[in-house]
């Protein structure tokens, strides 16, 4: 496995950037972030409103044993181009943020995590590398990763950028 995210400055701060594609249209890429059965598929299950702006959820991550339900409010809703959600978990709270674009029928993924000081980049890298690619194995029909392929391995480069 390789290492994907990159640091970028946004106006918000400092995010942790990972890109993806998928030889799909929009709209079939937006409902993997923005409905039950899209979400269920990679990451996890939210029962609650609609993913709309000022909605707020439930969300249990489905790849995690000791997974805890998490509140996740979405803070901007623009579909099917931006989410924008806060997770509020025992860990603190996440900002993260996907951007959809297609061109000619693919789409491009732009998931970005807004770090906050003293985050874990070495294990937030890796978990987000293993997640995204467990989107894109669940469209495409490829092997779901296994976890072990991706830490530790992948946690020195997170380390370097961090």
């Amino acid at each position: 496995m390789d290492a994907t995210g990159y640091l970028r400055d946004d106006d918000a701060g400092l995010e942790l950037v990972f890109e993806r594609a998928l030889d799909e249209p929009i709209d079939d890429v937006w409902s993997c972030f923005a409905t039950p059965e899209g979400t269920a598929a990679w990451i996890g299950t939210w029962s609650g409103e609609d993913v709309t702006e000022g909605s707020v959820v439930t969300f249990t991550m489905n790849a995690e044993e000791s997974a805890e339900p998490e509140q996740v409010t979405v803070i901007d809703c623009q579909a099917p181009h931006r989410l924008l959600i806060e997770l509020a978990s025992e860990a603190g709270t996440w900002r993260l943020r996907v951007d959809l674009q297609e061109v000619d029928g693919c789409t491009q993924i732009v998931f970005a995590h807004l770090l906050e000081q003293g985050e874990e980049i070495r294990t937030i890298g890796p978990g987000w590398d293993y997640y995204l690619d467990r989107l894109v194995a669940a469209r495409t029909g490829a092997p779901a990763p296994d976890w072990s392929d991706y830490w530790p391995a992948l946690a020195e480069h997170y380390l370097e950028l961090g």
